[in-house]
């Protein structure tokens, strides 16, 4: 893999687009045979032989009560479909989270307490978990004549990601003897160094990325830009996909973190036979390719996707089943 600075390789996609975000076609380009909506898992918690405590019911235990009780505590995924039923809601291709979970007006829908006392979250938005993106792109390896030539993008606003005059976002606070001071590390990072020169020209900080590419060319999407780069979509199939591409923080991993990329917003062979997109403010995936592709994707049991037409509505109010 490598930064592709010939952002043209993108332009069909722009071509593609729908001005506004009216239908999924203000992210999602037209003219593929059929589309799937891949679903962001969600998160419960719950007791393993029951629901979770209510609050009063929390505040009414002992202290050792209250340790046992949220040592207990589970925490898993879960899928759309599950999420729908503990709330007594419809899953359907266009249902959208705020409906499934039954958000009262002005309300979170991030946090939701189901009628069985589990605690619900969201699915993340923008990507998807690393396991199940290489379990799609299974599936997408196998519809495409060019498996080890492609294009990945990568949003350029993922925290830490490109290098710039100023801050990044990435401070690490070390542990031990080479803790430092985190004082100190955070003035680094800042514009400029008010008890000193406050009108000197901010530093370059470095991102995961270089500052050739930080400086480079973005194929430049309405309201999104992206990194691109050459990645054979075959990589993506592979469980350690992560360790593999240019975008990794190897830097966050000195510090102890575990291995870490962000996850491609954008993924399409070079005989472009589909396209998956994954919009940071979606909280699913769409792919667009030929229809045996979909049908694949949608039969998979490890994956929770759907068909849905071209053309669909995914705003946040389009869901008129669960209204």
């Amino acid at each position: 893999m490598r930064w592709e600075d010939d952002v043209e390789v993108g332009s069909w996609i722009r071509d593609r687009l729908d001005p506004g975000f009216a239908t999924m076609h203000g992210v999602v380009p037209r003219g593929f045979a059929a589309y799937a909506r891949v679903f962001h898992p969600a998160g419960v918690r719950s007791m393993p032989d029951g629901p979770v405590a209510t609050n009063d019911e929390l505040d009414a235990m002992d202290e050792e009560q209250y340790e046992r009780t949220i040592a207990s505590f589970r925490d898993r995924t879960a899928s759309w479909a599950e999420v729908a039923a503990l709330f007594g809601a419809t899953m359907h291709p266009l249902a959208q989270w705020n409906r499934i979970v039954r958000t009262p007006e002005g309300e979170d829908w991030r946090r939701r307490r189901s009628p069985d006392g589990s605690e619900v979250t969201a699915p993340t938005e923008g990507e998807l978990p690393p396991e199940t993106l290489t379990r799609v792109a299974e599936r997408l390896t196998a519809h495409t004549s060019t498996p080890e030539d492609g294009v990945a993008g990568v949003w350029e606003g993922w925290g830490g990601l490109l290098g710039g005059y100023g801050t990044t976002g990435r401070v690490f606070f070390g542990t031990g003897d080479d803790a430092g001071d985190p004082h100190a590390a955070m003035l680094a990072e800042s514009i400029h160094d008010p008890f000193n020169n406050p009108y000197q020209k901010a530093p370059w900080q470095d991102g995961i990325l270089s500052r050739e590419i930080s400086e480079g060319v973005r194929l430049e999407l309405p309201d999104r830009a992206h990194v691109l780069f050459t990645a054979p979509p075959r990589v993506f199939a592979d469980p350690d996909w992560m360790l593999r591409v240019p975008w990794r923080d190897t830097v966050a991993e000195e510090h102890g973190f575990p291995p870490r990329a962000q996850h491609p917003s954008l993924i399409w062979p070079a005989d472009r036979a589909w396209i998956l997109v994954s919009e940071i403010d979606f909280d699913s995936t769409i792919v667009g390719g030929p229809a045996a592709l979909i049908e694949a994707l949608c039969a998979d049991p490890r994956i929770e996707a759907l068909p849905i037409p071209e053309g669909a509505d995914l705003q946040w109010d389009a869901d008129g089943v669960n209204a």
